[in-house]
């Protein structure tokens, strides 16, 4: 069968066992989705370089700078609650990875007419509905890479397109420090850069949209995931509560808005804290630190993800957010060479954190995975809410390195959701539960199916014709 044709949106609630496609199988649907781990990344990595250029471009404080990153991260819960989240659950990932591009490509052209007219308000708008796109993508992508395939392998496989999401970030700062305003430096000049590099991303958006559209990929319904639920679970386990009753999930969904808000406030505001406690940097040296910082990010992800094969993804996550606790920490009273290390290997740390919250918070949800997957990437509105509060303690002080004490706050308390899911016995037996019948099922038919071609298509377009 074609792996592209004109097919229906609409996939509505059957088992159509895409949950239980081997590993072979899921090569390319899982490799089209990762495309879009990277999109954001990349949207990521060049926020936080307009974050700092903006603030000598514009004339602005650090407090009102940190607007971008209310605007961005604030439209995420009205994606991953409401709008995409209703597109998940009634239409299916395809639709949903559809709208996230389509609101994707618009705000990346709304970037053009901000740069003429030179206004902070207008790229707020559009960073606003970019964000609202990249919300709807993630809260469909996470748990498509986290459920699609054998559930032993959900932390490695969400991991994996996480650091391919993290490559994004180092892509970004290095496009601002030697594109954006390597000649330029922080002048009017700079945003005219801006306004093209924008114009090309939206245009590629697009038609990486119709190639969704076109795509034949594997739909993995409520009905897939309760079934998957009772082979990893149990046919009574949390899959059988009420939504509201998985306070295992809100756990999580703290967690996140707890770290990906200190995660964001950390990027956000790295440049202002090399250029003031590194003698004689400027902000595009700054910037290359950051690019830097995040080459260590994805370096992170990528070793973080190797280590997940021998050690259980859990007390991978507890060690790694016990260390950026310690770094981060450090860094508040360190100045020079050492403050600049002791922030990066924060974010070599950081690496693991969030995907593994998003698997191990989505696991066993079973029919609830989708609303699950929301409400954690709702969380996400964390960086919408705690890098205003560094920048304000920031500008008070009149140091960033003293407003490094917010994030360490917030990792604290995200760090109690990586002790439950390693001591308490509710959380980490859900955990560890990983369904011995569904993986050797899926192996048995990795075996079975090397020999054969086109079984992925014949399994993700059943349902397609019924729905056509």
């Amino acid at each position: 069968m074609a792996r592209f044709r004109p097919h229906s949106l609409k996939v509505g609630n059957r088992v159509t066992d895409a949950a239980q496609l081997t590993l072979r199988e899921t090569l390319f649907p899982l490799f089209l989705v990762t495309i879009l781990y990277f999109l954001w990344g990349f949207a990521y990595g060049l926020l936080d370089t307009l974050n700092k250029h903006f603030q000598n471009t514009l004339g602005i404080t650090r407090t009102r700078s940190s607007g971008l990153q209310a605007a961005y991260f604030g439209a995420y819960p009205l994606a991953s609650l409401g709008y995409a989240n209703w597109v998940l659950r009634h239409f299916g990932y395809r639709a949903t990875f559809i709208l996230g591009l389509t609101l994707y490509g618009i705000g990346a052209f709304m970037m053009w007419p901000a740069a003429l007219k030179q206004s902070f308000g207008g790229f707020c708008g559009a960073t606003f509905i970019i964000g609202s796109g990249l919300g709807s993508l993630e809260t469909a992508a996470n748990p498509y890479m986290a459920v699609t395939g054998p559930p032993k392998y959900s932390e490695l496989r969400i991991n994996i397109a996480q650091a391919i999401q993290a490559i994004g970030t180092v892509v970004g700062p290095v496009l601002g420090s030697y594109v954006f305003f390597d000649e330029t430096g922080d002048s009017v000049n700079a945003l005219k850069t801006v306004q093209w590099v924008y114009l090309a991303i939206g245009c590629f958006v697009f038609c990486l949209a119709v190639v969704f559209f076109f795509s034949v990929i594997p739909e993995v319904t409520d009905a897939d995931m309760s079934q998957q639920a009772d082979l990893t679970h149990g046919t009574k386990g949390d899959d059988e509560k009420p939504f509201w009753k998985q306070y295992r999930l809100f756990h999580a969904a703290w967690a996140q808005f707890a770290y990906t808000g200190s995660q964001v406030a950390i990027a956000g505001y790295f440049i202002n804290y090399v250029t003031e406690i590194r003698p004689n940097t400027s902000s595009a040296l700054g910037a290359k630190f950051l690019a830097i910082a995040q080459g260590c990010f994805a370096a992170g992800r990528f070793s973080g993800s190797g280590i997940m094969k021998f050690i259980r993804p859990r007390w991978v996550f507890l060690c790694y957010l016990s260390c950026v606790i310690i770094f981060c920490a450090a860094s508040i009273t360190q100045r020079g060479n050492t403050g600049l290390a002791l922030l990066t290997m924060t974010l070599f740390f950081e690496s693991v954190c969030f995907p593994t919250i998003v698997a191990l918070g989505i696991r066993g949800l079973g029919r609830h995975t989708k609303r699950g997957s929301g409400v954690i990437v709702g969380g996400v509105v964390g960086g919408a809410c705690i890098p205003p509060i560094l920048a304000s303690v920031a500008d008070r002080r009149n140091s960033t390195a003293f407003a490094m004490i917010v994030p360490v706050m917030f990792f604290i308390s995200a760090e109690t959701y990586a002790f439950a899911v390693n001591f308490v016995p509710s959380y980490r037996d859900r955990a560890d539960k990983i369904g011995e019948g569904a993986v050797l099922k899926s192996d048995i038919e990795k075996g079975a199916d090397l020999s054969e071609e086109g079984s992925v298509d014949d399994k993700a377009v059943v349902y397609e014709q019924e729905n056509a």
